[in-house]
């Protein structure tokens, strides 16, 4: 029969994980599963906007200034 323990542990400092289980028999083989809980980071604005599909149409605000300054410049024509 095969006994299964679900605990949540820390890694320490060095990457060690320990496991404490008084109902463990000593000597005894184990094996050992870890799954590593992943949280999600915040993306910055920029990540998000890159991650979308298609191109951005500028990439500094130089080239917004110049194109602004170039569609007010046409409406005086």
């Amino acid at each position: 029969m095969v006994r299964e323990l679900h605990l949540k542990a820390e890694i320490l400092p060095g990457g060690k994980i320990e496991i404490v289980d008084t109902g463990l028999p000593v000597g005894e083989t184990v094996e050992v599963v870890v799954k590593q809980e992943t949280r999600a980071r915040a993306r910055s604005i920029l990540e998000i906007l890159n991650s979308g599909p298609g191109q951005r149409l500028f990439e500094t605000a130089q080239e917004v200034k110049a194109y602004l300054d170039e569609e007010k410049a046409s409406w005086d024509r």
